[in-house]
């Protein structure tokens, strides 16, 4: 039934699945980083593919929802998410995300926890400070040119993009919203999640100081551990194995999967 579920919530709307998964692999939902899209998933999809059901967000204003205007509130954003995941609520999901991602993962997770479902298993937070530290840094305010020359100093932005006017335009009004969405983002006061947290983070990456990372711990009621990658901001597009590989021990540690039946166990009594 879920997959008959995903496969057509995939074709439309906020959700995308790029590899079909095994019928008894744990869900992951997968959201993007400022300006990025679906697709930047899919190299780890396909890493994951056959032991974790991989979901990962469009955002509105990009790719294939072009014609939809970007949203500028995070809550907003995550409300979307969680009302696209309703197929899939009805068991535990591990949320991973990357930079702005990651808040908007853990404002799904502490909507999932106020619902009628389990709740998520497990947060996995990537490449960004807690979201109690305010990151206004006005970026949200600058020309095109500044906008675009900031995110080519995060390697994220590959140079033909910034060579392209016609696809530049294309690009600005959703990194753009993003970033106000970020950079107006207030956590609730005092506000956590239940489940544990994992946080990833690229060793040389300049824009997640070390402090404003750990202070994730401080969003969560369960468990926090950290794990380091080679790497700057974008580290996961050079370590998508490594990556892979750590998502699946969360997965298992999240998601504990029941011992498997030996076939010439006996039933008890007989």
């Amino acid at each position: 039934m879920t997959n008959t579920r995903s496969r057509a919530a995939a074709r439309g709307g906020w959700i995308r699945q790029y590899h079909a998964p095994r019928g008894d692999a744990p869900a992951l939902v997968c959201f993007p980083h400022a300006g990025g899209s679906a697709s930047a998933y899919f190299a780890l999809s396909a890493a994951l593919r056959g032991e974790a059901e991989v979901l990962i967000v469009q955002y509105p204003g990009r790719q294939d929802r072009l014609d939809e205007s970007a949203l500028k509130d995070l809550g907003q954003l995550a409300q979307g998410a969680v009302a696209a995941l309703a197929p899939w609520t009805d068991r535990p999901l591990t949320l991973f995300g990357h930079s702005m991602g990651s808040v908007v993962a853990y404002e799904v997770a502490r909507r999932l926890e106020r619902g009628a479902g389990p709740g998520p298993a497990g947060l996995i937070v990537s490449g960004n400070i807690a979201p109690s530290i305010e990151r206004d840094q006005g970026v949200h305010l600058m020309n095109d040119e500044e906008l675009m020359a900031w995110m080519s100093q995060l390697a994220g932005t590959p140079p033909a993009v910034l060579a392209d006017r016609e696809l530049l335009a294309a690009v600005v009004p959703a990194l753009r919203g993003d970033f106000t969405a970020l950079e107006t983002y207030r956590h609730p006061a005092g506000s956590s999640v239940a489940c544990p947290i994992s946080g990833y983070v690229g060793d040389h990456d300049p824009y997640v100081p070390h402090d404003g990372f750990l202070r994730w711990a401080e969003h969560t009621r369960g468990a926090f551990t950290v794990q380091v990658f080679e790497g700057g901001h974008f580290y996961i597009e050079d370590q998508v194995q490594n990556v892979a590989r750590s998502i699946l021990r969360d997965l298992s540690a999240f998601v504990p999967r029941p011992p498997a039946r030996h076939p010439f166990a006996r039933e008890a009594g007989t």
